[in-house]
C-alpha cells in the first residue's frame, strides 16, 4: 500500500457523487442513532442492515457501513453524558467525567466537546491512515501473544489511577470483574467452569449487560432512593467556552497518539484506549484532583481516543484483512460479500473503491459534526425531564438494548443482577470503572497468556525476554509501584487520623 494523490483525489470525486454523499449520510444518521441508543453497538447496526447492502454498489454500501461505525462511535457519548447510560465499554471513562458535567448542568458544553474532541481525533487519524498505513501496519505484526498479553496487564493497572484514593476497594472491584469474566467456557479449551450446573451460564456473562446494569439500573435505584425529581434543575450553558476548549486541545492530540497506534493492534478495541486515554491525561494534568468531578479534559480524552481507535482500525483491515474489533468483522464480511479481499493485492486491483472510502470518511466527519452540534441542546434537555418520567425510560432502553444483542432474556436477567451489584458497590464507595475494565480485557489477557505458555512451555520468562513484552511489563510495574507510593505518601493511615481526633 502506497499513498498517491491522483487515487485520493480521485476517491474524493467518487465520494462527492450523489449518490455516495446520499450513503454516507444515511450511515451517519444510522450511526449516531445507533451510538445513542444503550447495547446495540456498531456492529449489531452493522449486522441488521448487512443484507440491505446487497441491492447497493460495493462502494456506496461499503461508505454507508464505514458511516454507521464511525457515527456510532460520535452517539455513543449522549447517554453516558446525560442520563449515565454507556451503552457500550469505550463510553465508561466518558460518562465519569460527563455524567457529573450533567448533574452541574453543563451537559451542552460536554456534549459538545464529545463531538468537537470525536471530530478532531477522526480527522487527525484519518491523515493517519492515509500517508502512514504502511509503516504503522507493520507495527501491529510484530505483536504475538506475550505483548499482548503484557499490553493488557499495563492496561489493567489503570485500576490504580481509576480507584482514586480507594485503591483496596478498587483491587476488590477488578477483581470481581475478573471474576465474572471466569464465567462459562475456557477460550482455549472450551471447558466448562463456574457455570455451577446451569445450561445457560455457559454463554458467559455478555459485557454490555454489566454495563448497564452497573451504571443505569444502579443510578435509578439511587435516584429513586434519594427521590430525585430532576437529573438537573438548570443548564447553565449549551455550548463550551474558548478556555474549556484551550484546555482540551492537549487531551485531544494526546488521546490521538494514543487511540490511534494502539488501534493497530487487533483486540486493542475503544475499550480499552479510551481507559489508558483517560488515565494518561489524569496523569498529566496539573489538577488531577478535579477528574471523577466534572473535568472537561476528562470527556475530551476517552471520545478523542475512541473515534482514533475506530479509524486506525481500517489500517490493518485494508491492508492485511485483519479486523480490530467485532464491528471490524462485520466489515470484512460485507467487503467478502462483493468478492473484494482484503491485502495488499486490494489496493493495487481496486484502488478507485479503496481511496473513495477513505475520502468518504473524511466528508463523515464533516457530516457528523455538522448533525450533532445542532443537536446538543435537544439531547441535554433530556437531563431536566422529570425523574418519574425519566427513570422509566431509562428501565426501558436498558432492558431493550440490553435483550438485542443477543435476544436472550438471560442477558436481562445478568442485568438486573449486576445493577443490584452496582447499586451496593455505590453506597459502599466502592468504585465501578475498575471492574468494568478488567471485565472487557480479562478474555483477552487470559488467552493471550495461555497461548504464551504454549510457546514457552510453561515459562513466564517470555514475558520478559521479548523487547516490546518486557517494555510493557516494566511500565506495569512502574505503574504498580508509583500508585502504591502515591497511596502511602498522600493517604495517612485512618487509625492515626482516629486517634488524633
Amino acid at each position: 500500500m502506497s499513498f498517491s494523490l491522483d487515487h485520493l483525489l480521485q476517491g474524493f470525486a467518487t465520494a462527492l457523487s450523489w449518490q455516495n454523499l446520499l450513503w454516507a449520510l444515511v450511515g451517519c444518521f444510522i450511526g449516531t442513532l445507533v451510538g445513542v441508543l444503550p447495547g446495540i453497538g456498531p456492529a449489531s447496526g452493522i449486522a441488521i442492515l448487512l443484507p440491505l447492502t446487497t441491492v447497493l454498489p460495493p462502494t456506496s454500501a461499503i461508505i454507508m457501513m464505514a458511516a454507521i461505525y464511525y457515527g456510532a462511535m460520535y452517539g455513543g457519548s449522549t447517554t453516558a453524558i446525560v442520563v449515565n447510560i454507556p451503552g457500550e465499554a469505550s463510553s465508561v471513562p466518558t460518562a465519569i467525567d460527563g455524567y457529573e458535567m450533567a448533574k452541574q448542568g453543563k451537559a451542552g458544553p460536554a456534549l459538545a466537546i464529545c463531538a468537537i474532541s470525536s471530530f478532531v481525533a477522526g480527522t487527525l487519524g484519518l491523515v493517519g491512515l492515509t500517508f502512514f498505513a504502511p509503516l504503522l501496519a507493520d507495527v501491529a505484526v510484530v505483536f504475538g501473544p506475550p505483548e499482548y498479553f503484557a499490553l493488557m496487564f499495563m492496561a489493567l493497572t489503570l485500576i490504580i489511577s481509576l480507584s482514586g484514593r480507594a485503591l483496596l476497594k478498587g483491587v476488590i472491584s477488578m477483581a470481581l470483574g475478573l471474576m465474572t469474566s471466569l464465567i462459562g467456557q475456557d477460550p482455549l479449551t472450551g471447558a466448562a467452569r463456574l457455570t455451577f450446573g446451569f445450561p445457560k451460564l455457559l454463554a458467559g456473562i455478555d459485557f454490555i449487560s454489566v454495563i448497564v446494569g452497573l451504571f443505569a439500573i444502579s443510578e435509578v435505584m439511587v435516584n429513586v432512593e434519594q427521590r430525585i425529581t430532576a437529573i438537573s434543575q438548570k443548564i447553565t450553558s449549551w455550548m463550551p467556552s474558548w478556555a474549556d476548549i484551550k484546555l482540551c486541545l492537549g487531551p485531544m492530540l494526546r488521546s490521538t497518539g494514543v487511540g490511534f497506534f494502539l488501534g493497530l493492534l487487533p483486540g486493542v478495541t475503544p475499550s480499552v484506549t479510551t481507559f489508558v486515554a483517560y488515565d494518561l491525561e489524569k496523569r498529566v494534568s496539573k489538577h488531577p484532583e478535579r477528574f471523577g468531578k466534572g473535568a472537561i479534559e476528562g470527556v475530551a480524552a476517552p471520545e478523542g481516543a475512541n473515534n482514533a481507535t475506530s479509524t486506525a482500525g481500517f489500517v490493518p483491515l485494508f491492508s492485511f484483512g485483519i479486523p480490530t474489533a467485532p464491528s471490524m468483522a462485520v466489515l470484512l464480511g460485507g467487503l467478502m460479500m462483493y468478492g473484494l479481499q482484503p491485502g495488499p493485492m486490494l489496493f493495487k486491483e481496486n484502488p478507485e473503491f479503496v481511496w473513495a472510502v477513505i475520502a468518504s470518511m473524511y466528508i463523515g466527519n464533516v457530516m457528523l459534526i455538522v448533525l450533532n452540534l445542532p443537536l446538543v441542546g435537544m439531547w441535554a434537555r433530556i437531563c431536566i425531564i422529570p425523574f418519574y418520567i425519566l427513570g422509566p425510560l431509562i428501565v426501558f432502553f436498558s432492558v431493550l438494548g440490553t435483550y438485542s444483542i443477543r435476544f436472550l432474556a438471560y442477558d436481562v436477567w445478568v442485568m438486573l443482577l449486576f445493577g443490584v451489584i452496582g447499586y451496593f458497590m455505590r453506597k459502599s464507595g466502592f468504585p465501578i470503572a475498575p471492574m468494568v475494565l478488567a471485565t472487557v480485557i480479562a478474555q483477552m489477557m487470559e488467552t493471550s497468556l495461555g497461548q504464551s505458555m504454549l510457546i514457552s512451555q510453561g515459562s513466564p520468562l517470555i514475558l520478559f525476554t521479548r523487547p516490546i513484552a518486557a517494555v510493557f511489563m516494566g511500565l506495569a510495574f512502574l505503574s504498580i509501584g508509583r500508585g502504591i507510593w502515591l497511596q502511602v505518601r498522600y493517604k495517612p493511615p485512618e487509625v492515626a487520623i482516629e486517634d488524633v481526633d
